[in-house]
């Protein structure tokens, strides 16, 4: 009995990316701006400039972008977000969307 050692080879393998995500900061009039640039750098990881001018874009423009990320980072950030600004008594808001 002849056993087929033929491998099905594939000239082109299709590699599917994942999805990515935007993560927003949302305006409000309460929380501090120096609360802001502190998840800025501890959550999303920037510099003191770069914190201090999304921080700005989001007094400015209602919302700020802080990072691109794959479903499960964004959904951390996130989560990470509301977690430490209700322990600290601010009702700052992050939101992702899809890019």
């Amino acid at each position: 009995m002849a056993i087929n050692t033929d491998l099905e080879l594939y000239d082109e393998v299709k590699i599917k990316h994942p999805k990515k995500y935007k993560v927003f900061l949302l305006n409000d009039d309460y929380t501090s701006m120096d609360f802001v640039i502190d998840i800025l750098m501890s959550i999303f990881h920037r510099t003191y400039a770069q914190a201090e001018q999304i921080m700005l874009d989001i007094h400015k423009k209602e919302r700020g972008l802080c990072g691109v990320y794959t479903h499960e980072i964004a959904e951390t950030k996130v989560m990470q977000v509301r977690k430490k600004a209700k322990d600290n008594g601010f009702p700052l808001r992050a939101i992702m969307e899809e890019e």
